[in-house]
């Protein structure tokens, strides 16, 4: 089992780590030639900034049981199809329940903001302790049932 971060502005890096190590899961960070990311810990690919390069490289990498930790539906929704958990930086796991509706609603966000003449959207709250501890919880249960479901093939 390995854990893969799109790690492109990603602000659960630290806590990704912490975990990992806790329970001995090896790490990889991706990022585009835009961002410059350093790890004591984990192994860092750098891969080209054309569009979705980091996206493709992840998916390439990961396997059945493997973790992805991911903002993007997409990248979220090809881990699935592998066979792999996809959780959120928000702590909110994607499922084949859930991402559907979660792909259907993007598309339909993009089709209003197209036809939208405002072109100001807000982004996304700041982001709190809370919201860390909650990732943290989050992703320690789905590392701990990744294990337990390793263990058992």
């Amino acid at each position: 089992m390995n854990i893969f971060v799109d790690a492109d502005a990603c602000p659960v890096v630290g806590i990704v780590e912490k975990i990992a190590e806790k329970y001995d899961v090896p790490v990889t960070l991706l990022c585009d030639t835009n961002h410059v990311l350093a790890s004591e810990y984990s192994e860092v690919i750098v891969v080209g900034a054309g569009a979705d390069a980091v996206d493709y490289k992840l998916i390439s990498l990961c396997h059945r049981e493997d973790i992805v930790v991911s903002q993007d539906y997409g990248v979220a929704a090809m881990a699935l199809g592998k066979g792999a958990y996809a959780i959120h930086q928000s702590g909110k796991w994607y499922t084949d329940e859930n991402i559907d509706e979660m792909l259907m609603e993007r598309h339909i966000n993009k089709k209003a903001r197209r036809s939208s003449s405002k072109n100001h959207i807000k982004g996304p709250k700041k982001r709190t302790g809370e919201d860390d501890e909650h990732f943290a919880q989050a992703f320690e249960k789905m590392v701990q049932m990744a294990q337990q479901a390793v263990d058992m093939i």
